[in-house]
């Protein structure tokens, strides 16, 4: 087993609140990760088997009686009818760490969790394997933010990750099983992969009917990650409506496929309404999807620089999510086209993120920084994440620092 940041909270938090949901795509190490840490008195169901979904469903009483707290239950969305009677438990018997969740659809159980067990339950987001946890170093994990002093202080070396190194890493994605299998049976994984998703997750659960267009919906998305979302270049190339577009997105984003990301507006009703970037929340998959057949051609190929800097966006993810915590994140774009990648917002400073594909980064790399001074708010440390085997200051408020050190 490889040790996962997340671990060293959870806990921690279980005995704080009496239910935990870990939510996240599937084949992240969801169940992985609670099976490392439960104690043999906790029982397990999952309710991909469809006797125990029909029990949950139709006799949560009854279920709830067969499977007795403490217990751990696999895909919680299939079943929301549990939780007005996990709210019942949990509220009659006064404990904590009564139940651990995983699920595999957030948004569609948030609404559940909100009506149901508000106050009572810990949410938890995760991704696959972040470059650290790989590197058997996962509770060296920090959220990260651009301190120039703390990076050279209390710098690691980083294993030295050459161009082609990286994009290995990229190409292969962060999916623990095969991360074990260090890559092999790559494209029969993720060929199954999404096959199980339409399946279970589409068809069944949202009653998709065109399974194939929807396939090649999901890579039109991966082939604009990093991009700019347009639903009008989306439902054209697909040959669907654009509500449609709409509503098959938010199915991508609800099964943690994707994420959007808004621009940076002080006003906070511009952030909503104005045009996000979407990212694919694997890279792995996202290269697979786009018809990449090697590190080689990804790395040539037109998706390099967004491929490279979705890979930053999911090791920032990671750094925080892994460590419990949700960042203030987005990207920054002027009405002169002038972009910022990242900017991470905490404590009302923000902090400018450049991700650059270099070994040998200046700061010119980080000249669009300068013009977040007309926002009238503290402006924290930059950084420049590249290609660099190690931090290094490119100014007193400014360093680069490897794309593979962040989480």
């Amino acid at each position: 087993m490889i040790n996962r940041t997340l671990s060293k909270t959870i806990s921690e938090i279980s005995d704080l609140f009496p239910v935990i949901l870990l939510t996240g795509k599937r084949q992240v190490g969801k169940s992985t990760i609670f099976e490392m840490l439960k104690t043999d008195n906790r029982r397990y169901v999952t309710l991909d088997h469809y006797d125990d979904r029909e029990l949950a469903k139709t006799n949560p009483s009854l279920f709830l009686q067969r499977y007795e707290p403490p217990v751990m239950i696999d895909e919680i969305q299939y079943a929301p009818e549990l939780f007005p009677y996990i709210k019942i438990y949990v509220d009659k018997n006064r404990e904590n760490g009564l139940f651990w969740l995983t699920g595999s659809q957030k948004f569609n159980l948030m609404q559940g969790i909100q009506e149901s067990l508000a106050g009572r339950v810990a949410v938890l987001d995760m991704l696959g394997f972040s470059y650290k946890e790989r590197q058997n170093r996962a509770f060296e994990s920090v959220p990260f933010i651009p301190d120039v002093t703390r990076y050279i202080e209390n710098s690691v070396q980083e294993e030295e990750l050459l161009l082609m190194d990286l994009y290995k890493v990229i190409f292969n994605g962060s999916f623990p099983r095969l991360l074990l299998n260090e890559g092999k049976g790559r494209d029969i994984f993720f060929k199954s992969y999404l096959q199980t998703y339409i399946e279970r997750d589409i068809k069944d659960f949202h009653g998709i009917s065109n399974d194939l267009k929807f396939y090649n919906f999901v890579r039109a998305v991966a082939v604009r990650t990093g991009n700019l979302l347009n639903y009008a270049d989306l439902s054209r190339d697909v040959e669907i409506d654009i509500r449609t577009a709409k509503t098959w997105l938010g199915l991508l984003e609800r099964s943690g496929l994707v994420i959007l990301l808004a621009p940076y507006y002080q006003n906070l009703t511009k952030r909503i309404i104005k045009t996000p970037k979407i990212y694919f929340l694997d890279t792995g998959l996202c290269a697979y999807l786009a018809r990449m057949d090697s590190p080689e051609t990804l790395e040539a190929g037109y998706l390099t620089g967004s491929i490279l800097e979705t890979f930053v966006f999911c090791e920032l993810l990671k750094s925080y999510w892994h460590n419990a915590l949700v960042p203030n994140i987005y990207f920054y774009r002027d009405d002169d086209q002038k972009e910022i990648d990242f900017l991470i917002e905490k404590n009302g400073t923000l902090y400018p993120i450049e991700v650059k594909k270099t070994a040998t980064p200046t700061l010119k790399d980080a000249k669009n920084f300068d013009i977040l001074k007309k926002l009238n708010k503290p402006i924290g440390n930059g950084a420049v994440i590249c290609l660099r085997p190690s931090p290094l200051p490119l100014s007193e408020n400014i360093i680069a620092v490897p794309a593979w050190g962040l989480a």
